[in-house]
């Protein structure tokens, strides 16, 4: 299964973006806590420069708990401001502030000895498609400053919101990347709903949540759907399609109906917290280039 999506919208997004790097200090990105290197737009650090950054684990509700702790330390070990966040609940919100001064706190110094006092942090928010940039943004606001929706691509412009005298968020659209050179990020954003719903085999898909979940979550599949987990990935599905009656006109199994069900229940964390990636030592070349100027 090949994935690739990037509408054209997408080309005029990165440009706008691209203008927008000189009016701010400081970019949050949010990933998905379930994925967090396949969510994480490589050419926003291309973008950025050396600005300062601060990343957000989002959906970390969603996610193996112990996972999310040693994300946490990876990113920040690369140089970012890390926090978990569950955009929805609040959890984490109030955290996003003091990750924003510190990240810019050189720059404030700086600020003060030019005698410039009380001038408002302007932030840009980044991230892929339906990676929850809206709900983030409602959330820290506290009211619905953003439009928000379970489908990629509902943020079309960009908007300022005026958090308090300290910060200035601009909102920016979903973007994601022309090429996906490893196939397997294609595979994590499909599930996860990053692209567009149409485009997928959710058979295929299927499957392969099906492989991973035996392979480091054993038992996920027998407790959610009471059945004995198979080291064959189609038998599992068969089971699934069995046990949720997923039968097509003549009483024979509907395979695709199933493979929906598994997909959905992932998406919505049912078969447990589950993170589809977990953390190698960081490269040396990852290490951001932020400069105290």
């Amino acid at each position: 299964m090949h994935f690739q999506w990037y509408p054209g919208h997408m080309s005029k997004a990165k440009r706008m973006m691209q203008e927008d790097m000189k009016l701010i200090d400081v970019i949050i990105e949010l990933v998905d806590a379930r994925i967090p290197l396949s969510s994480k737009n490589p050419d926003i650090n291309q973008m950025a420069g050396s600005k300062s950054r601060v990343i957000l684990l989002n959906k970390c509700d969603l996610a193996d708990d112990s996972q999310n702790l040693k994300w946490k330390e990876y990113f920040e070990g690369l140089g970012y401001i890390a926090v978990l966040v569950n955009s929805k609940k609040g959890d984490g919100i109030r955290k996003v502030n003091d990750a924003v001064m510190e990240a810019c706190k050189a720059k404030i110094e700086r600020d003060r000895r030019k005698g410039i006092l009380n001038r408002p942090l302007r932030a840009m928010v980044v991230g892929i498609p339906n990676v929850g940039k809206s709900t983030f943004i409602n959330s820290i606001s506290g009211k619905a400053a953003a439009k928000t929706g379970n489908k990629p691509g509902v943020t079309k412009g960009k908007q300022w919101i005026k958090l308090n005298k300290s910060i200035e968020l601009l909102d920016t659209p979903g973007i994601l990347w022309p090429k996906f050179e490893d196939q397997q990020v294609g595979l994590h954003l499909a599930l996860i709903g990053s692209i567009r719903e149409d485009i997928l085999n959710s058979y295929d898909l299927s499957l392969s949540l099906i492989t991973f979940l035996t392979k480091y979550y054993k038992g996920a599949l027998t407790e959610r759907y009471g059945i004995t987990e198979s080291d064959i990935p189609e038998e599992n599905l068969t089971a699934v399609a069995k046990k949720r009656a997923c039968l097509l006109k003549g009483g024979e199994l509907d395979l695709e109906k199933a493979s929906g069900f598994i997909v959905d229940d992932f998406r919505n964390a049912k078969l447990g917290k589950v993170t589809l990636e977990f953390p190698a030592e960081p490269a040396e070349d990852d290490v951001l280039p932020i400069k105290d100027k």
